[in-house]
């Protein structure tokens, strides 16, 4: 069993949107959700704490490189 709550919506360009959710299991897992919405597709991936750090670097890196 596993409980869902959304942190945040972000509208992404092409007509897109990212849900961003707090997935937490009844043995005290945690995962950060990305829910991406395409027109009526949808795309779900769980993340653990390492995983979402290294795309927080990634993305930080990137922003960094275009200053």
């Amino acid at each position: 069993m596993e409980t869902v709550s959304d942190i945040k919506v972000i509208d992404a360009p092409y007509n897109k949107q990212i849900t961003f959710q707090k997935v937490e299991y009844e043995n005290g897992f945690q995962f950060i959700r990305l829910r991406i919405k395409e027109g009526k597709r949808f795309t779900m991936m769980d993340l653990d704490a390492g995983t979402a750090s290294a795309c927080i670097e990634t993305i930080q890196n990137w922003l960094d490189d275009l200053k």
